[in-house]
């Protein structure tokens, strides 16, 4: 039997991510029965991902507010506040927060995605260590575990995708 679901604001898992960012896991694999994850997410200015691709879930980032550069493929784009990114699984991505902060919804089908935020990411329920941070290496090898694969560092704001990462064998 299919359940219905309601995620409480306040109650959700909250997660230290890159440059000071949160993610709120709003939606897991648990809640939608494996269905899709959703999470909301306050971004930093500089808060940049790696050059990554997801090989299970496509990913959808509606942008709240604040501003960022996203690529996908050979396509780069300059979003803001109302805008939506389509991420399809596969093909290489990244972003790059240009606002003070910036809210995200960020919707992933099906579920799954939240492990790998999970395992980078820091409960922020605990106590924080004071030199706790999110590096290149361990994203590489926690996504290499949850189905992602980083092929390189963040992009800066002018920058386009290497070819290298999009001709991959």
């Amino acid at each position: 039997m299919t359940l219905a679901h309601v995620a409480r604001a306040g109650q959700e898992q909250r997660l230290a991510w890159l440059a000071g960012s949160v993610h709120h896991i709003t939606l897991d694999a648990a809640a939608t029965e494996g269905r899709l994850t959703a999470i909301r997410s306050t971004m930093r200015a500089g808060t940049a991902s790696p050059v990554h691709l997801h090989e299970h879930e496509d990913e959808t980032v509606f942008v709240l507010s604040g501003t960022g550069v996203f690529w996908a493929g050979d396509q780069r784009w300059e979003l803001s506040s109302g805008d939506t990114a389509f991420l399809p699984r596969g093909l290489p991505h990244t972003y790059l927060f240009t606002s003070d902060t910036a809210e995200l919804l960020t919707v992933c089908n099906p579920a799954g995605m939240e492990e790998f935020f999970r395992a980078a990411g820091w409960d922020l329920a605990n106590p924080m260590p004071e030199d706790w941070a999110v590096d290149l290496k361990s994203l590489g090898k926690i996504g290499a575990a949850a189905g992602q694969v980083v092929l390189g560092p963040p992009l800066g704001p002018e920058d386009a995708m290497p070819d290298r990462y999009l001709h991959r064998d």
